[in-house]
């Protein structure tokens, strides 16, 4: 793939409260709710280093030891909006999924060329606002495992 392509592999990033408060951002581009996302940036560069990169760039949070690898994938067709940063053979995406615990909601900072809002929402709120489908899967799987949501 040339070097004005987007890698098809990317991140999901999670962001959560211990009390169940989920942050949510608006994408300039498509509109949507979601988690933070962002492809890996080059061929080599770690799932873990490019959840930490885009939590940073997406928000102003640093992650220490607290990012958590689910060590779950999900491949998904790329939508039509972003298909143009794709080499054209490319159809498809592999994301790897990462959460990450605060303590409360904080302040967030936001690439305003990216995101144009955020919002803290409880999380059967922020899964009905969530328009991608691995994200409330993700949601989910961590609503479980945070006890907030029972099998």
């Amino acid at each position: 793939m040339g070097s004005n392509f987007k890698i098809p592999e990317s991140v999901l990033v999670v962001v959560h409260t211990h009390n169940a408060d989920v942050l949510l951002i608006k994408r300039v581009v498509s509109g949507h709710w979601q988690s933070i996302t962002g492809s890996l940036d080059f061929i080599g560069e770690s799932p873990e280093a490019a959840a930490r990169r885009e939590l940073c760039e997406e928000t102003g949070i640093r992650a220490s030891d607290n990012l958590k690898n689910w060590h779950t994938t999900h491949d998904f067709e790329i939508i039509d909006v972003m298909k143009r940063h794709f080499a054209p053979t490319v159809t498809h995406n592999k994301e790897h999924a990462f959460s990450i615990k605060l303590a409360d909601r904080c302040e967030i900072v936001l690439n305003p060329k990216e995101h144009s809002r955020y919002v803290w929402l409880p999380f059967e709120l922020a899964a009905e606002k969530m328009w991608s489908w691995t994200n409330r899967a993700m949601l989910q799987q961590i609503a479980i495992a945070e006890g907030w949501l029972e099998t």
